[in-house]
């Protein structure tokens, strides 16, 4: 199992390595045609730079902001007995069920006829903003981000926040100065998870964004495909530079995407 999930990855990385004009005489089970220029060409064609600043724009609010909302119904869930508490908890994790696909057109009607404004003198719809895709990922993000961190924030003693509202402390001041610092572990393994996903995502850069300059990194492997044909060996080259800043993510904060593996497994 392990050979079948490495092997494509790893005929990606030797063939990213190979010039194009050599595989196409002798194949792609040959040996030789060993060359760094479709790295090179990739980056200048893909426009990587100014791709990476884009994913930048998109990943940070939308990983921030949805732990942010995340934290605070979860908070609401975890400590306080509403009768609808259950009921808000089903609707946020049913979110997650519905199919990217399924919402594709209202969104993108309610993104177009949305009007964003600038500037007194400069208005405009939030199609093709960076605000459409980040309020995308964010409103897909927060339901699962809330499941986890209302049954983590559940495993915390109670006593903890008694005894703050004993002492005088109001309900912001138990989320944000008790609570949220207690789950540190859980928001950094939710971070380092969201970061990959949001990273990764292709379809909402796709459906809501048009102008080229302003797409994300996964989105530019677009660049790389010819209108006649594609050449695979600098697709490839493309596909290793995207994958470059995940596996980075992965091997820093490896210990908190394995316990985001398990929180809210067990509750109290």
């Amino acid at each position: 199992m392990a050979v079948g999930w490495i092997f494509p990855i790893a005929w990606a990385v030797y063939n990213s390595l190979r010039d194009f004009d050599y595989t196409s005489v002798n194949g792609y089970f040959s040996v030789g045609g060993f060359t760094l220029d479709n790295y090179v060409e990739a980056w200048s064609r893909g426009e990587f730079g100014q791709s990476f600043y884009n994913t930048a724009i998109i990943v940070i609010p939308s990983v921030l902001i949805t732990l942010l909302l995340a934290s605070m119904v979860a908070f609401v869930l975890a400590r306080f007995s509403f009768p609808f508490n259950l009921t808000l908890l089903a609707l946020f994790t049913a979110a997650n069920l519905l199919p990217q696909q399924a919402l594709l057109v209202p969104l993108f009607r309610l993104f177009l006829n949305f009007e964003l404004s600038y500037d007194v003198s400069d208005s405009g719809s939030l199609y093709d903003t960076y605000v459409a895709v980040i309020a995308a990922n964010i409103a897909f993000q927060t339901g699962f981000c809330t499941f986890v961190l209302s049954n983590y924030m559940k495993t915390l003693p109670r006593e903890l926040t008694e005894a703050a509202l004993v002492d005088g402390a109001g309900v912001l001041r138990r989320y944000w100065q008790l609570v949220l610092p207690l789950c540190r572990p859980a928001l950094a393994a939710l971070a380092t998870l969201q970061i990959t996903w949001v990273y990764n995502d292709f379809f909402w850069a796709v459906a809501f964004m048009r102008t080229g300059d302003k797409m994300p990194v996964t989105s530019s492997l677009q660049n790389l495909r010819g209108q006649f044909f594609t050449d695979y060996n600098l697709l490839s080259a493309g596909s290793v530079i995207v994958a470059i800043p995940t596996l980075i993510i992965f091997f820093v904060l490896q210990r908190h995407l394995r316990a985001g593996l398990t929180l809210g497994a067990t509750k109290g």
